[in-house]
Order: C-alpha cells, then structure tokens, then sequence
C-alpha cells in the first residue's frame, strides 16, 4: 500500500483505534477521515506523522483485509 505522510494539522480529525487493536498496549493502529485521504497513524506514538492514502485505496485494503 503506498500513501503520503499527512501533515501535522492531524489533531483535529476523530480517531478510532482498530477493533483488531489489543487492549495490552501491543501493535495498535488508528484510523482517521481527512479531506480526501484516510489517515493511519500508531496509537502508541501519535506525535509521529500519519500516513495519507487515497480513500479508494483504503477501501481495497479494508475489503482484502476482511477475506
């Protein structure tokens, strides 16, 4: 999957963490809807830059991922 990091303007979007994320503090990944990119980010260091991919790719990834 390629993307583009986002930029730092990230702290106003609604994050949710994965439904698959452990409640451990293990690999954990949240997810954001930006204008016209869907943001990823890890919920373990959210002061890192999020990465940006087009929403269509997102939409690949989620219906591959869920096969």
């Amino acid at each position: 999957m390629s993307g583009d990091k986002a930029g730092p303007d990230t702290d106003a979007l609604t994050w949710f963490k994965s439904s698959y994320s452990a409640g451990d503090g293990g690999q954990c990944v949240e997810v954001a809807a930006g204008m016209g990119a869907v943001l990823v980010r890890d919920s373990k260091d959210t002061t890192r830059t999020a990465l940006a991919v087009h929403p269509a790719t997102w939409t690949q990834f989620v219906a591959f991922a869920a096969l």
